[in-house]
């Protein structure tokens, strides 16, 4: 076992290097960490949220977003109905992990139904819930946050008809325990990350080279699907579609979806592994002919976006809300002369993540809800936004429009693994990820 784990550290730990593992090592990482947070973390949420029981319940092929994430690596979904109970017992602090199920769920939840003696599973439920007598039950209702509302009608109708009549009255929204549970990091996972994100470099470097654009002859769209295929030839998932978008000082060319010199270009993409999610943008200038570097107007609007970075992550707080620091972060930019629009967002088991929103593209007053929540330490990030600037000769105003993955814990921001600091120039030597 100690040999196995070296070769996976030899993988994993260095992120320059690290190799996609195979699909069965890859599943021996993923219950493991999954083991790891039901030690660690959901101990600690149960305890801050007061929340002493929480039943997470999904159908098959109508999966909570949380249950998702339970699951081992062997259960691509759920099975028929599928009811998990974590009760947390105020003495030891200890979780018991129940699957009111007909076998186990993965190594790490136990089934608690004796089909015998309780025929119907709701019965089965009803009486674990009588035996521990929880004070607060909570289930995944939320009206702002998608991830924690994933108990459906039919499953919390039938619930709570199942529930003694003394207990339903205990029944809560489990929204802040969901969302602690879902954003936070463990350390392990957190030495998983970088490999990810810089994968997501990689592919963008090599996205925005020679080897796949040429000039006056290829298409925003033949860049997009060829971010599609790398990611799954190498072995990852996405969980968008990538896009690739041009601004540039003529908009009345012939074709305005073929990349030309002069253009700025931009990609948004992300990957998948492990589960966890990376979400990236960057820009990349074409040089026109005689051209050394991009023009020193378009460099300094890109030193405006990374200045409104600084700006952002060093208004993070943990117990300061999303809205307080999209208003301080706005309000200095502003004052420095910066045009800021920010979007920032929580990410980690998915990729619009369960947290603190922070700004929305079209809601930079604050986001209701959301928005109210606060950060918290442990956590990752999306730092995404975009600086406008006016440039001679250019129609409209040029917005650098930037996103990096960040951690946040008690000593501040840091990006996972750097972010993008100055224009990739095209063309320039290929790079080749294999």
């Amino acid at each position: 076992m100690k040999k196995f784990l070296l070769a996976l550290w030899l993988m994993l730990g260095t992120a320059a290097q690290a190799q996609v593992l195979p699909v069965r090592d890859q599943a021996t990482v993923v219950n493991q960490l999954l083991a790891e947070r039901f030690d660690t973390v959901l101990p600690e949420a149960m305890r801050q949220t007061g929340i002493d029981m929480w039943i997470v319940v999904s159908r098959e092929y109508n999966e909570d977003p949380v249950i998702k994430t339970m699951l081992p690596a062997e259960w691509l979904n759920a099975r028929r109905r599928t009811i998990l109970v974590f009760h947390r017992d105020a003495a030891s602090g200890k979780v018991e992990r129940l699957a009111v199920a007909r076998y186990n769920v993965g190594k790490a939840i136990t089934a608690a139904w004796d089909m015998r003696k309780f025929p119907r599973q709701w019965d089965a439920l009803a009486d674990i819930v009588s035996t521990r007598k929880p004070n607060r039950i909570g289930l995944n209702i939320s009206p702002h946050f998608g991830h924690a509302d994933g108990i459906d009608h039919t499953d919390y109708t039938e619930l709570l008809a199942a529930l003694p009549a003394a207990m339903r009255s205990r029944v809560v929204s489990a929204e802040p325990l969901a969302i602690r549970w879902l954003e936070t990091r463990t350390a392990r996972e957190m030495q998983i990350y970088p490999q990810l994100v810089n994968a997501t470099h990689q592919i963008i470097a090599e996205g925005f080279s020679g080897r796949v654009i040429t000039p006056g002859i290829t298409t925003t769209e033949d860049v997009v699907w060829w971010f599609r295929q790398k990611i799954r030839d190498l072995g990852y998932d996405t969980w968008f579609h990538p896009t690739v978008e041009i601004q540039r000082e003529d908009k009345q060319r012939a074709n305005p979806d073929v990349i030309t010199p002069g253009d700025l270009l931009h990609v948004d993409i992300g990957i998948s592994y492990l589960r966890l999610n990376t979400d990236i943008q960057q820009h990349a200038y074409v040089l026109k002919p005689g051209e050394t570097a991009a023009p020193a107007a378009l460099q300094q609007a890109f030193a405006r976006a990374n200045r409104l970075q600084d700006i952002l992550t060093a208004q993070f707080q943990p117990g300061r809300s999303g809205n307080a620091v999209l208003a301080a972060a706005l309000a200095q930019a502003r004052a420095e002369g910066i045009r800021p629009t920010i979007y920032t967002h929580p990410i980690g088991y998915h990729g619009h993540a369960a947290g603190p929103a922070i700004g929305m593209w079209d809601a930079q007053g604050g986001v209701p809800g959301s928005g109210d929540d606060v950060l918290r330490p442990r956590t990752a990030y999306s730092i995404e936004l975009n600086a406008a600037s006016d440039i001679p000769g250019w129609r409209e105003p040029v917005r650098i429009m930037l996103e990096e993955d960040a951690y946040f814990d008690e000593s501040g921001v840091r990006y996972i693994a750097g972010r993008q600091k100055q224009l990739l120039l095209l063309p320039r030597p290929a790079i080749t990820i294999e």
